[in-house]
């Protein structure tokens, strides 16, 4: 049977590759797996049978068979661990690329989500220009360790990994508000992870989705 995503019937961040299904189309991607997309609106999401996918009516979810999974992080480990390509083979390095998963869903994004609340929904508050300059402030601090860390290297930890997949999708939601071009290598990761063929057919499989019709 053929695996089912589903995705934005239109895309808040009208295509640019921000919302999460990019995440699970780019992994299927570096995995060759074929998969089917389902748009849903967002009232659809508040539904029953959108529900009984993802309890919490987001997107997106997965099915294959009678398996079903919400939440990015657990439907891109499930594919790399069931298909060859985002894990190593050598155990602890494979260890290892499962931790950078987590360092970028829990460590990393947090702050990035906090400072795109602050700038586009809580702008207009009488504390925003308290706010917004510290949680730039906690931005820069995850962004200096990881840029250390990452140094001149080209990945995470030897070849490229789900670990590096999860990390520049989770950069590229800090791309608006300017900090990622205060760390060049940084900068030039995520310009790698977005050169690869299989982040290019998944952006523009949801490109084609977000497209205005044309005049």
């Amino acid at each position: 049977m053929t695996i089912t995503i589903t995705a934005f019937e239109r895309s808040p961040d009208g295509g640019r590759g921000l919302a999460r299904d990019t995440r699970v189309r780019w992994a299927l991607e570096e995995v060759g797996q074929p998969y089917a997309v389902r748009l849903v609106s967002f009232e659809a999401m508040k539904e029953p049978a959108h529900l009984a996918l993802h309890p919490f009516g987001q997107i997106p979810t997965y099915e294959d068979g009678d398996l079903r999974l919400f939440e990015t992080g657990a439907i891109v480990f499930h594919i790399a661990e069931r298909h060859a390509g985002l894990l190593p083979d050598d155990a602890k390095a494979r260890a290892r690329a499962i931790t950078w998963m987590f360092a970028a869903l829990s460590t990393m994004e947090p702050p990035i989500l906090e400072l795109t609340t602050a700038r586009f929904f809580e702008v207009d508050k009488p504390w925003a220009a308290q706010r917004i300059p510290l949680v730039e402030d906690r931005v820069r601090i995850r962004l200096d360790q990881l840029s250390r860390r990452l140094g001149d290297a080209d990945w995470l930890d030897g070849a490229v990994s789900a670990g590096d997949l999860m990390m520049a999708s989770v950069l590229l939601r800090s791309r608006s508000s300017g900090l990622l071009d205060e760390y060049p290598n940084l900068a030039a990761y995520l310009a790698r992870a977005e050169a690869r063929p299989a982040y290019r057919r998944a952006f523009e499989a949801q490109l084609v989705v977000n497209k205005p019709p044309a005049a």
